[in-house]
């Protein structure tokens, strides 16, 4: 595999986000400047036709497929249909124009949800389509696995080098706390940081909070909306539905089941350690054949995490210390769990050279002091 030139144009679709970004970030510091990005409203990848111009245009030499449409188990239940569709279309986009554009390498991020619900712990890259999928996020796991299928596929068939890497729960700067729609890590980080507030009577601090990012729920048809200028009544009032009040924070499930958590900016770096240095060939076994010699090449897909678990409620504990809140964690128990398990094998990654070095513990105080720090410049900036 012939090394990417720094002067090649890498377009990262998804760079706002919380993998997109860290990746640009990573190949910046790489020394890869020539890169692209656009924004939604810039580029929408739903739009075939918009994508197709785009690749026109820009003609990258490599692709990282960061940008889908995700969420936690709230969203995942709630808007499903929004979930595999969008998520279908916009690889169906990006994977198909990289390929009639002669994109050089292409890097497909998924997720470790694409793997079945009671498969065997930790979970290696060959469990896959092993047995049924978790229900709650089985339409997004659905279009990311098609995903896989596809990017395999253009490999088998053209030749192409396409590779794609399963980041286990992932949190860091730039992540979505979103109160509904984020994943449990910085949902909880922003509960854990209103209650303080509350509980310290600081409303000043909580109204800077709601400024920069509005709560929001629906109840009875009625979507009610509060930021920094709404009635305290009102803002107390919405963040006890979402069971955030001075004297206790209520999470979701019963806190038992184990997660295993990776600190974005490390998402990155092994990410384009992938893009830059593994090629497809690097993936699989090609010695092994099935009964009628014939090489099955599949589960090509590379497990990105710290292969450590702990439980939700331990993650509340610290994220509880490290914010300082005095009250009590409550759980609601008629809230789903979520699968009880999902912890990834990495012995693939470490075989192709990447290890984590970010524990828990320290990515928890990381994450808190960014989420302060924007806060306070955003507040100042208004």
């Amino acid at each position: 595999m012939e090394p990417l030139k720094k002067t090649a144009k890498i377009y990262v679709a998804g760079h706002r986000g919380l993998v997109g970004s860290a990746i640009w970030n990573n190949l910046l510091q790489r020394g890869y400047t020539n890169l692209v990005g656009c924004t939604h409203s810039e580029l929408d990848l739903l739009d075939g036709a918009a994508v197709k111009a785009f690749f026109d245009r820009e003609k990258p030499d490599a692709v990282v497929l960061a940008a889908a449409h995700v969420g936690g188990i709230m969203a995942n239940l709630r808007y499903r249909a929004d979930f595999i569709w969008e998520n279908l279309q916009i690889q169906q986009n990006v994977i198909g124009e990289s390929f009639r554009h002669g994109v050089q390498r292409l890097l497909f991020l998924g997720s470790t949800c694409i793997y079945p619900r009671e498969a065997p712990q930790p979970m290696k890259e060959d469990c896959l389509l092993t047995s049924p999928l978790e229900y709650t996020n089985e339409p997004y796991a659905i279009a990311k696995i098609a995903g896989l299928k596809m990017y395999e596929s253009f490999n088998l068939q053209y030749g192409t080098n396409y590779i794609a890497v399963m980041p286990t729960n992932l949190y860091g700067p730039n992540d979505n706390f979103h109160l509904e729609n984020s994943h449990v890590l910085p949902a909880m980080l922003r509960k854990f940081h209103l209650a303080v507030c509350m509980r310290n009577g600081d409303w000043d601090a909580v109204r800077k909070d709601i400024s920069l990012r509005p709560v929001g729920i629906s109840k009875d048809g009625v979507r009610t909306i509060v930021d920094g200028n709404s009635a305290r009544e009102e803002i107390s009032g919405v963040l006890a539905l979402y069971g955030v009040t001075p004297e206790a924070v209520t999470l979701w499930g019963t806190g038992r089941p184990m997660r295993e958590f990776l600190w974005s900016e490390e998402m990155a770096d092994a990410s384009v350690h992938v893009l830059l240095n593994v090629d497809f060939r690097d993936t699989f076994d090609a010695s092994v054949k099935n009964s009628d010699g014939i090489v099955e090449v599949r589960n090509c897909h590379i497990n990105v995490g710290t292969g450590k678990e702990l439980s939700i409620r331990e993650v509340a504990e610290k994220i509880k210390k490290e914010t300082g809140f005095s009250g009590a964690i409550e759980w609601d128990a008629s809230k789903p769990d979520g699968t009880m398990r999902k912890l990834t094998d990495v012995s693939k990654l470490h075989s192709l050279g990447w290890h984590h070095k970010v524990e828990i513990d320290e990515g928890i105080r990381r994450l808190y002091g960014w989420y302060l720090q924007g806060i306070c410049i955003n507040h100042q900036t208004v």
